[in-house]
C-alpha cells in the first residue's frame, strides 16, 4: 500500500479523505497541530476503518519536525495538504497570521518534499480564488481577479508557487483542487465538522441554532443581486470531495508527465443562503431561528462551479445531494453531544 502524508488530517475535509484514502487502499499517515480540531477525529476515523491512523501532532511550519516525519516514513508517496487557516472574516481581521501559516506552511512542505524525493501533491485549494467572476458557471480557464480576502489571497499565492515548483523540478507533480462549499458529515455520524468555538461557516452555525446551542442565526445581507437576496453557493458534501483526493492520486500516479493540473470540486449547482435553510428544516422536519444583518467583509455575491474538466480527466462527479449533505449534518449534530 502506497504511503499518503495528510496534512491536516485530523480537520474537517482531512478526516474524510483520510477514511476515503484507506478505502481506496493507500495507507494514510496524519499530521495536524490541532489547533482548529481535535483528537475525536482520529477516534471517529478509527471507528470508521477499524483500525488507527499513524498522528504526529505537528505543525507543518515547523521545518524540522517536518523532516522527522519524512525520515521515519520513507516509503510515504505523495502528500495531500489541507492544513491553512480558512476563515475569510478572520483572514480580514488577522491578516498576518494567514500569510505565515498557508503560505509559509506549504514552502516548509515543499522543501521537504523534494528534499525526500516525495513527487505527489494534492493541494486544498478554493474557489475564492475566482473572486467575484464574470460568468457562472465558472471554469478553471476564469480570470483570478484581485483577491476579495487575504485568505483568498493565500490560495492564489500558494497555487503560483506550486505552479512555479512544478517548472522548476520536472518530477514534482501536482493537483490543485478549488473547492467550492464543503459540507456534511460521514453518513456513520462518526466524523464531521466540528468548528472550535463560534463557526464561521453557514452548515455548522445551522445545525447548533437548530440544537439550541445557538440562539439565531445570522443571514449576512438580504439585498445582494440574486433571486432572493442572499448569496449564492455550489455546497458539495463532504464524502464527494473526499474523493475527489483519491481520484487526484490515482491520476497522478498514472502519468509520468503530471505538472500541475487545477480542478474544480463542485456540483455545478448554486444554491443561495435561504434555499439552504429552507432545505434543510424541511429535510430534517426541524425548526430554526434565523434573522438577516449586514453583509460581510470579502464576501462574493454568487460562484459556483463548472465541473466538466475533473468529471472528464479524473472521472470524478458529485453525486450526493444538498439534502443529503444537510441531513448527514444535523444527524451529526445531534450525535456530537453524546460521544
Amino acid at each position: 500500500m502506497k504511503k499518503i502524508l495528510v496534512t491536516g488530517g485530523a480537520g474537517f475535509i482531512g478526516s474524510h479523505t483520510v477514511v476515503e484514502l484507506h478505502h481506496a487502499g493507500y495507507e494514510p499517515i496524519i499530521v495536524d497541530n490541532l489547533s482548529n480540531s481535535s483528537k475525536s477525529a482520529l477516534e471517529g476515523i478509527e471507528k470508521i476503518i477499524g483500525a488507527s491512523v499513524p498522528f504526529y501532532q505537528i505543525d507543518c511550519n515547523d521545518e524540522y519536525a517536518m523532516n522527522t516525519v519524512f525520515e521515519e516514513n520513507p516509503e510515504i508517496d505523495g502528500v495531500i495538504h489541507f492544513a491553512a487557516f480558512k476563515a475569510v472574516g478572520e483572514s480580514v481581521a488577522e491578516p498576518v497570521k494567514y500569510y505565515h501559516n498557508n503560505i509559509g506552511s506549504l514552502t516548509v512542505l515543499l522543501r521537504v518534499m523534494y528534499k525526500y524525493d516525495v513527487n505527489d501533491l494534492v493541494f486544498s485549494s478554493s474557489c475564492t480564488v475566482y473572486g467575484e467572476p464574470d460568468k457562472l458557471p465558472v471554469a478553471e480557464d476564469a480570470p483570478t481577479k484581485p483577491a476579495n480576502s487575504p485568505y483568498g489571497f493565500t490560495k492564489q499565492v500558494c497555487e503560483q508557487l506550486i505552479n512555479d515548483a512544478v517548472n522548476a523540478q520536472e518530477r514534482l507533480g501536482a493537483v490543485l483542487l478549488r473547492y467550492f462549499n464543503p459540507i456534511g458529515a460521514h453518513p456513520s455520524a462518526y466524523i464531521g465538522e466540528l468548528p472550535l468555538g463560534t463557526p464561521n461557516n453557514l452548515v455548522p452555525f445551522l445545525t447548533q441554532t437548530a440544537k439550541g446551542k445557538r440562539d439565531t442565526l445570522t443571514v449576512f445581507g438580504k439585498d445582494y443581486p440574486t433571486q432572493d437576496g442572499t448569496c449564492i453557493r455550489d455546497y458539495i458534501h463532504v464524502v464527494d470531495l473526499a474523493k475527489a483526493h483519491v481520484k487526484s492520486l490515482d491520476w497522478l500516479h498514472q502519468n509520468a508527465e503530471k505538472g500541475a493540473e487545477v480542478f474544480n470540486v463542485g456540483t455545478g449547482k448554486g444554491n443561495s443562503v435561504l434555499e439552504v435553510i429552507n432545505t434543510f428544516t424541511e429535510t430534517t422536519n426541524t425548526s430554526l431561528n434565523w434573522t438577516y444583518g449586514p453583509k460581510r467583509a470579502g464576501d462574493v455575491t454568487a460562484v459556483y462551479a463548472d465541473a466538466t474538466k475533473i468529471n472528464t480527466f479524473l472521472g470524478w462527479e458529485a453525486t450526493l445531494s444538498l439534502a443529503d449533505a444537510l441531513n448527514d449534518a444535523w444527524n451529526w449534530e445531534q450525535l456530537i453531544g453524546e460521544k
